[in-house]
Order: C-alpha cells, then structure tokens, then sequence
C-alpha cells in the first residue's frame, strides 16, 4: 500500500482524494521512517520539531517517573498523528515517551513543512483543529481516569466502558494485568488484590482474561 493510500485513512486527510493527497505531499519535503518493537520514536522532554504520522503498525505513549513506575497513557495503531498538540506554543516538548509496540511506519514533516502544507487548504487547517480538541478532550479525561478515580473506581470505568461493546455482561481483557497496572498508574499486586475483592462480593467472575460482570449495579456505584 502507498503512503497516499495510507494517509487516506488519516483523520488530517478527511475530505481528500489520494490523487489530491499524493499531489499535497509533492510539493513539501518528509522522511519516511521504519521502527521496530521497542524503538524509541521520542522521549519525554525531546523537543517537537515537526509533526510524526504513524502510517501503519502500533506505538504506545508513556511516562516513567524517576523511580521507574510506568504510566502508559494509550495505544496507538492505524494512521495517527502523534504529539499533534504539542508542535506549537512555548513549551513544545514531548510529554512522553513514544515508543514503538511492533514494526510500524512513519513519515516525519518538518514545522515549516507541516505549515506550508495547512496553508495549502482550509479542510487541512479544520482536520487539524479537529484532531488537537479530540486529543485534548482524551487527555483530559484521562488525568481524570488517573487521578480522580480510586482503583475500583477504574476497574469499573474501564469495565463498563467495554460492556457496551458486547451483547452479554462478558468482557475480553485486550491485555494482561501487568499491561493494565501500567495503564491504571498501579502496581500489579495492588490491582490483583482490587480484582479479588470484587470477585469476592460476587460483583466480577475472572477466568483468563474473560471477566463476567455479575453485579452492574454494584459495579457502578464505585465510579466516581
């Protein structure tokens, strides 16, 4: 698949044909780039100096504090901008670490690059707009997730959230409980314990990674 094929999917492109697409990048400079599992694409503190489209494969954003704890903020896979807030304003540095989950793509453009190619259309200068409120909204939501919310509350956040996904009260867990401390911000016993006790009050049954909510009602009373 062609870049322009694949940045047809990309949410800055909306509206646009992969003629016209192809036709936008000629006439700005870029660099395609190709990570593998666990490349570091940023860090945490790295200025921004253009803008990363991720054109295929997976990468995760996270942050480690000076002890090592691990937070990861999201995922990412398809065709995103990455750090898209962030190219712009005073302290444009990376706010976190950046790294690649698998073998995934890239093309790199410049800030002048970037700029030229907004000017090119205003459906360019509106997708952006677009992009950087949803990824504020996110983050806020998630410092909220992270902060707010006691640990109960996140499992059932977090568990309710997919719920509405599935046909029954079943969830599939797309991660282990190693990978959702870190996204919870906790250690692993911590959340163990957590999950324990909600399977004790016959609120949640865990087999694997499946978990069945028994109780929903009592499930939801612990988000805050």
């Amino acid at each position: 698949m062609s870049i322009c094929e694949k940045l047809s999917t990309c949410g800055l492109f909306n509206g646009f044909s992969q003629t016209a697409i192809c036709d936008l990048l000629e006439s700005i400079a870029y660099k395609k780039t190709v990570y593998e599992k666990n490349d570091i694409i940023a860090m945490d503190g790295d200025p921004v100096t253009g803008l990363y489209i991720l054109l295929s494969g997976s990468v995760r954003g996270e942050m480690t504090n000076y002890l090592g704890k691990v937070v990861k903020i999201e995922d990412l896979e398809g065709c995103k901008l990455l750090a898209p807030a962030f190219i712009f304003g005073q302290d444009n540095y990376f706010p976190v670490d950046i790294i690649a989950n698998e073998h995934a793509e890239c093309i790199y453009l410049t800030k002048g690059s970037l700029l030229k190619l907004l000017e090119k259309d205003p459906l360019l200068g509106l997708n952006f707009k677009d992009i950087i409120s949803a990824k504020t909204q996110f983050l806020s939501n998630k410092i909220k997730f992270l902060a707010l919310q006691p640990l109960k509350g996140k499992i059932a956040s977090y568990i309710l959230k997919r719920l509405r996904h599935m046909p029954d009260n079943n969830v599939i867990l797309p991660y282990s409980q190693e990978k959702l401390s870190d996204l919870f911000g906790v250690t692993r016993p911590a959340l163990a314990r957590a999950f324990g006790e909600l399977v004790n009050q016959d609120i949640l049954e865990i087999k694997g990674k499946k978990i069945s909510v028994l109780n929903v009602d009592a499930l939801r009373k612990f988000v805050q």
